[in-house]
């Protein structure tokens, strides 16, 4: 018995069909017959019931087939493992990046890993976390950023950074100038947030209801950015992480600490706890662990 007779019962069965089976295998409907013939032969029973027109397993063509399919997983996992280790400098990885996470910090990152991999391609998804969790989950990318909290049960991760969130307001608000406000001090406000892609989109609107009031959400974005700039135009206020808030211009808005409470910004990293991660994702993942580990050693 060979790995190929297993792949052939696999997509027989697959397509519930001989014919659809060869043509999916780019072999002809005879090579794939004679296949099945031989291996019965050399099992000394039949496979596949030939009574009728349907395709079905006789019960030891069953016991094989419950056998093949992991074994067949396993064989696609190892030849995977064997091209990464020959490979390494051509192998790809698909990353899940929340806008705010791809402009503050990561593009330093990203340079540093190309410098050292310089063959390895690297497809970079932005988009909110909730989505980049779900791509993650069902295997659309290799690795995200997410925001915390992490479902164990599902994801391998580690933290790569924590800010607390700031609010953002015109120069002519009230409240601008001071260096801590409340989020009750907020509950007539015009809010601008995320949209609902972004993790902090449902944070916040959560806290303020915790507290006791539904903010009135006036504007969505993807873009922390245009955020910022529509605070400029003094059509709401917003709450972005501190990191970001460094990067809007201090001479079209303000910014002061959100307390009571405050509101933390937790960004890890996460891939899947089961299936196989490629050589050039592991390093992806090892490099970065060691990055955000020394950035916090220089911090504490």
């Amino acid at each position: 018995m060979e790995i190929r007779h297993l792949h052939y019962l696999s997509e027989i069965v697959r397509h519930n069909s001989f014919t659809k089976a060869a043509e999916a295998l780019h072999i002809t409907q005879p090579t794939i017959s004679k296949m099945i013939k031989n291996l019965e032969n050399e099992l000394n029973f039949e496979v596949f019931d030939r009574d009728g027109k349907q395709v079905k397993l006789t019960a030891e063509g069953k016991a094989i087939y419950d056998y093949a399919i992991p074994i067949l997983e396993l064989f696609e996992q190892l030849q995977a493992e064997i091209n990464d280790l020959a490979y390494l400098n051509k192998g790809s990885i698909r990353i899940g990046l929340p806008p705010m996470a791809g402009s503050s910090f990561f593009p330093s990152v990203i340079k540093s890993f190309q410098d050292k991999y310089p063959g390895i391609a690297m497809k970079l998804i932005e988009d909110g976390a909730k989505k980049i969790e779900e791509q993650v989950r069902n295997g659309l990318l290799d690795v995200g950023v997410v925001l915390e909290p992490i479902d164990t049960e599902a994801f391998d991760s580690f933290p790569v950074i924590e800010d607390r969130l700031r609010v953002i307001l015109h120069p002519s608000h009230p409240l601008a100038g001071n260096a801590q406000i409340g989020l009750s001090q907020l509950a007539q406000e015009r809010f601008i947030l995320f949209n609902t892609d972004f993790a902090l989109h449902d944070r916040i609107i959560n806290e303020c209801r915790m507290i006791g009031f539904n903010p009135l959400i006036v504007y969505e974005s993807s873009q922390w950015d245009f955020i910022g700039e529509m605070v400029a135009e003094n059509l709401g206020i917003a709450m972005l992480p501190d990191r970001i808030c460094q990067l809007l211009d201090p001479a079209k808005v303000t910014t002061a600490a959100l307390i009571e409470p405050s509101i933390p910004w937790r960004l890890a990293m996460v891939w899947k706890r089961t299936g196989y991660l490629s050589l050039a994702t592991r390093e992806w993942i090892a490099f970065n662990r060691q990055r955000f580990a020394n950035e916090k050693g220089r911090l504490d």
